[in-house]
């Protein structure tokens, strides 16, 4: 039996090396289904790194810690995307959580998987 739709945000993490032409590249991805689990995905990655932040992007991953977390919360209870971003020396950091509506996947044990699945390789880490 498949499990009916369910609401809920598609958070996202680019990074951007604003030196070079390229366009931003996807960091990481989560699905949260509460607006609390989004924001505060972001938040757990902005405290892990604000150590290693220069002045300024510290200063900008703090600054929405403590005051634009509630209204990016208040954003998300309203069904509003919501973007966080810090540059750190010459590279952006951007967090996207939008509202989305997660369809269930059909029950695929035992079952041969698309070809287009095996499309995807991961890429190698440094």
């Amino acid at each position: 039996m498949l499990k009916p739709p369910q609401w809920g945000y598609w958070c996202e993490c680019w990074t951007e090396d604003l030196t070079e032409q390229r366009g931003p590249a996807l960091l990481a991805s989560f699905d949260a289904y509460s607006a609390p689990q989004a924001d505060r995905w972001v938040a757990v990655a902005l405290r892990t790194i604000s150590p290693a932040l220069d002045a300024d992007a510290s200063d900008e991953a703090w600054e929405w810690l403590y005051e634009g977390r509630i209204e990016t919360r208040r954003a998300l209870l309203r069904s509003e995307p919501c973007t966080v971003s810090v540059t750190h020396a010459k590279t952006r950091i951007t967090w996207t959580i939008r509202p989305v509506l997660f369809l269930p996947l059909a029950h695929r044990q035992a079952a041969e998987l698309p070809a287009c699945a095996y499309d995807f390789k991961p890429r190698p880490t440094d």
